[in-house]
This record gives structure tokens, sequence and C-alpha cells, in this order.
């Protein structure tokens, strides 16, 4: 089995990538994790918006910035604009609110059809990984360096760890799914 695991470590790093994906889709209450893509251009570097403001939020429907440095609060604004969150940043020029509006029918449907599009890309990586190690196994038993039978049970073991990971996407996309439809 130890010749499995770092093929699960990169099937765990795969629902790892899509948990931080869903953190970025918005399910009608405030989550800081919508910010995590959004980059501030902070002295010519493009900067993480937590690395420069605290992030807080002081009811379920509101997130509250508050740069640390005061001189980039319109640069902040500036680059949630610019990302496609789709919510008008409110700056009163100490802090920034992001008031997450309830969501339409017609939102809720588009954010679940992105959350599947998300868990189907990472099925595909899943079983990608899958192919990468099957290519690798067939190789060590072409080379005599498995049996035949270590290579059905590499490939009967990999297949288990495949549905496996396959079932947790499908759980966490499930999951995220009635999350955007809670009321």
């Amino acid at each position: 089995m130890s010749e499995l695991k770092e093929y699960e470590d990169k099937m765990k790093r795969s629902l790892d990538f899509l948990a931080q994906q869903f953190a970025t889709v918005r399910a009608g209450r405030a989550n800081a994790g919508v910010l995590d893509q959004i980059q501030v251009d902070y002295y010519s570097s493009p900067t993480p918006i937590q690395q420069v403001a605290s992030v807080s939020s002081p009811d379920p429907r509101t997130l509250m910035i508050q740069p640390w440095d005061g001189s980039i609060l319109r640069d902040i604004e500036r680059a949630i604009l610019a990302s496609e969150l789709g919510i008008n940043p409110q700056n009163d020029g100490k802090v920034i609110r992001l008031v997450f509006p309830q969501l339409t029918e017609e939102r809720r449907k588009e954010l679940a059809k992105q959350v599947r599009k998300y868990g189907e890309e990472s099925k595909v990586a899943v079983r990608n990984i899958r192919r990468d190690a099957m290519d690798k196994f067939k190789k060590q038993q072409k080379n005599s360096e498995i049996t035949e039978d270590d290579y059905k049970g590499l490939e009967k073991d990999l297949q288990k760890l495949t549905d496996d990971y396959i079932k947790k996407v499908d759980e966490m996309t499930d999951k995220k799914e009635k999350e955007l439809f809670e009321l």
C-alpha cells in the first residue's frame, strides 16, 4: 500500500483545492473565504486582502474589512469591484463593508452549476492521478519490477482509493449545493 501513498496524497490535495474553490462561492451568508482570490496592489505587489487588513463578520450577512494601512482603502475597494464577487463595497473612509444580499433563485442555480463544474473538474483530476499511477505500475510490471499478482493487487487498491475520493468529491459537492439552497 506504500506504493499508493504518493497518489493518495495527490488525491487529497485535489480535495483540498476543491474545498478552497467552494470557499470562494458565496452561499448567501458572509464568508471571508470569498476574498481569498482577490489581490490588492500593495506597494506595486499583488497581495491577498487578508495580509493587508483584518476581515471580520459583524453579522451573518456582512463582512467588514479594516486595512492596517488606511492609504490602501481605495485599492481594496477597486480590487473588490474588479473581482467577480458581484457585491458593491461600502467605503466609509475607515472600513469597507460588504453586505451580502439574499441570493435569488436564479443566482442560486448559477452558483450550483459552478459548484458542480468544480466538482467535475476535481473528479477528472482524481481520475488523471489514477491513470498516471496505472501507467507507472504497467511500466514496472513490463520491466519485471513487480509481479503480475502485485500489479493486479495495486490496480484493485488504486481503483478502491479512486472510488473513495470520487465519493468524497460527490459528498462535498452535494453539501455545498444544499448550502446554496438553504434559506
